[in-house]
């Protein structure tokens, strides 16, 4: 299944761009979007430990089910503020 994974601050910066597009087996968690994502754009690699994924506007864990593709899907980095 192809997903489109919004991207936003320092994930945005890394890759370039404001979104991928990543391929995962059906059925997939969010850990093999995760992964996908580290595959798919190797920069953010060493970013991925420190973030979060929102599936539909809310975090979820590595071993949530990502239900389809029309699932909005958000890579958010840590933030800081000042």
């Amino acid at each position: 299944m192809q997903l489109e994974v919004l991207l936003f601050a320092a994930a945005r910066d890394a890759a370039g761009c404001d979104r991928i597009l990543v391929d995962v087996q059906s059925p997939a968690s969010a850990g093999d979007v995760l992964d996908a994502i580290g595959s798919s754009v190797p920069r953010l690699s060493g970013l991925l430990p420190a973030c979060r994924l929102a599936v539909d506007c809310n975090y979820v864990s590595r071993e949530s089910p990502i239900v389809n593709s029309a699932c909005e899907i958000a890579l958010i980095p840590p933030v800081s503020g000042g």
